[in-house]
């Protein structure tokens, strides 16, 4: 993922946090906030040590960058996300987590319409 669409300040998370949109299914939860500054969409992901050790969590979090940028036309933009990853998450094929990223991000309204 390219440096200017990673999400890193502790400012930022924490503004979103507190202003920011949620929505959840059982492997991820979303928060969101509008923010002008981000150009097509900045992502930040967070995997605690509940899920793993720091293989697991990094490779948790590579494969949730992965799918974002494979998604990076289809995603609104000007937002600000973070991704916080569930244990459930841990033991699924990367198709079925994309499938599950998907559908939480379609939830939260951050997809285009395909055309």
């Amino acid at each position: 993922m390219q440096r200017k669409l990673r999400l890193r300040n502790r400012e930022d998370f924490s503004r979103i946090y507190r202003n920011g949109k949620s929505f959840a299914n059982g492997q991820f939860v979303i928060y969101w906030s509008r923010q002008p500054k981000a150009e097509p969409f900045r992502l930040g992901v967070s995997a605690s040590k509940k899920i793993g050790n720091a293989v697991v969590r990094n490779r948790m979090r590579r494969q949730v960058k992965e799918i974002a940028r494979h998604q990076v036309d289809r995603l609104t933009e000007h937002v600000d996300i973070i991704v916080i990853v569930r244990k459930p998450a841990v033991g699924m094929k990367m198709k079925e987590l994309e499938r599950s990223m998907l559908h939480v991000l379609k939830r939260a309204g951050l997809l285009k319409a395909p055309k």
